[in-house]
């Protein structure tokens, strides 16, 4: 018979299943503004970089290209006031439109006030921190955008070559 009750080795799984899925969000330099109109590229890199950093994945290379695609999804989703990976426009489209052709995965959020809780909440979904902490992706871009009434999008698509895909 164990010496454990049933009760507490499911408590302890739970927990270590919890901190397994747990990510450390470092938090922003003291001199970041919370406000996502007041980060700049390099604070979005170093924060990016940090998430992945803190649960074990390589830094990724900001890429322009991949910023204009994310922009223009975050923006038609502020324009349409609705969280969706597809209104109309292929994240492909965009992506090719933008004039980057490599692989591609995105995430999307809406409603959150800064970058770290708009990262809390990818990592939070399995299917979005799979892309966020992805090795086989090796650069990203991100933007975010705002409805009439203040309300937040953010999108972050993330990039890198096909062959990774076919390793």
């Amino acid at each position: 018979m164990s010496p454990y009750s049933r009760r507490a080795v499911l408590v302890m799984g739970a927990a270590s299943l919890l901190s397994a899925c747990a990510a450390t969000i470092p938090p922003l330099p003291a001199n970041t503004s919370s406000r996502p109109e007041d980060l700049t590229r390099e604070q979005i890199l170093t924060t990016i970089n940090a998430v992945r950093r803190s649960n074990g994945a390589g830094p990724w290379r900001y890429d322009p290209q991949l910023e204009a695609a994310a922009r223009s999804q975050a923006r038609l989703m502020a324009r349409q006031d609705k969280l969706s990976h597809d209104l109309g426009v292929t994240l492909r489209q965009r992506v090719t439109e933008a004039g980057y052709h490599g692989a591609v995965g995105e995430n999307v959020a809406k409603g959150y006030a800064t970058l770290p809780q708009a990262i809390e909440g990818w990592l939070a979904s399995q299917g979005h921190r799979n892309t966020l902490l992805s090795a086989k992706f090796t650069e990203f871009g991100l933007a975010f955008a705002r409805t009439n009434s203040g309300r937040l999008y953010w999108a972050l698509i993330a990039g890198g070559p096909f062959e990774a895909w076919y390793a």
